[in-house]
């Protein structure tokens, strides 16, 4: 037996149905994976709900992400029984996703478990992890060091976002977290930051340069917040941007990048290199904090997404969400 969530179209309406898939239905894929746990993401919660019209294809499994192990493989890379993780390339989107109990994938998109991970922990930290981790490494390459001055977070309260608070304080840096929610200060504290600032700081309007105030930055919101914060740069900061929450235009001059030789690093956390994701996927393993990985989690069987995708989207979702199709 093989049970999914599965979406289809009626109407230009979504509709979600836990049904039990053939092998024949399947995609094309050099491995099978038995899935252990997925996590439950606001793009998740998009696609379950039809909201955001993030589907490009239907019918369509989502999850964006899972964790389990190999039931079958035709690639001697991947042994049966091997622990695996599947982060991006566009699963539960333009693939079939993590929401069933079996899925077959392309052994491109995989990467072994990291030593010190349960399957449970790595969709906890799930694909807002990989993509902090990313940012983090970013500004490192480019040289950013903790001595440069204190690194700037935003959207802090999301999952992007706190974890990279969490792992920058690791790695020794002075961070400062930008938040729109007054309740989470004590939250970002215990994660690292050293101060916590209100959104609404950053959602005025930017001159094209202000005063220099960060040395690094990373950015989940974009739109206006990140052209305020590219307007506060130091010399020669660094800016890791993911976010596209706040708009996908920038609204800015040439004056950071010229006058202030700012560097704008984008992360894409979708389609990266097999060897980066190994590195990103053991850093997480042995630099974020334990408490983190073991954090409160509520687990969902695959008749509950639904539900629960709808509280996504309407905010009301403390803490992650887990889906275990065995459930």
């Amino acid at each position: 037996m093989n049970k999914a969530l599965v979406l289809e179209q009626e109407d230009k309406k979504t509709l979600a149905a836990v049904r039990e898939l053939t092998p024949d239905e399947l995609p094309e894929g050099d491995v099978l994976v038995s899935i252990e746990y997925s996590s439950l993401n606001y793009k998740d919660g998009l696609a379950v709900t039809g909201i955001g019209k993030i589907v490009h294809q239907f019918p369509m499994v989502p999850g964006v992400d899972f964790a389990g192990r190999v039931a079958e493989s035709s690639n001697p890379a991947y042994q049966v029984g091997d622990s695996v993780v599947l982060t991006g390339w566009s699963v539960g989107e333009r693939y079939w996703g993590g929401y069933a109990q079996q899925m077959r994938v392309k052994s491109e998109w995989l990467v072994p478990l990291a030593e010190g991970l349960t399957s449970q922990q790595a969709m906890v930290i799930g694909t807002a992890g990989l993509t902090s981790m990313l940012c983090v490494m970013r500004l490192q390459e480019s040289g950013l060091k903790p001595e440069d001055g204190p690194v700037l977070v935003t959207g802090a309260t999301g999952g992007v976002g706190s974890l990279a608070v969490a792992l920058l304080a690791k790695n020794g840096y002075e961070v400062v977290a930008v938040s729109g929610k007054a309740d989470s200060h004590d939250y970002l504290k215990q994660l690292g930051a050293k101060e916590v600032l209100s959104r609404a700081e950053f959602e005025e309007k930017a001159r094209p340069l202000d005063k220099s105030r960060w040395a690094g930055a990373v950015d989940t919101v974009g739109g206006d917040v990140l052209a305020k914060v590219l307007s506060q740069m130091h010399y020669n900061g660094r800016v890791a941007a993911v976010g596209l929450a706040g708009s996908a235009m920038l609204n800015t001059t040439v004056m950071p990048f010229i006058l202030r030789g700012v560097d704008l690093l984008g992360v894409d956390s979708v389609m990266i290199p097999y060897e980066r994701r190994v590195q990103a996927w053991q850093r997480i393993a042995k630099e974020l904090p334990q408490e983190i990985m073991t954090q409160v989690v509520e687990e969902v069987s695959l008749e509950q997404v639904p539900e629960h995708a709808k509280n996504i989207i309407e905010g009301k979702v403390r803490g992650r969400v887990l889906v275990n199709p065995n459930l």
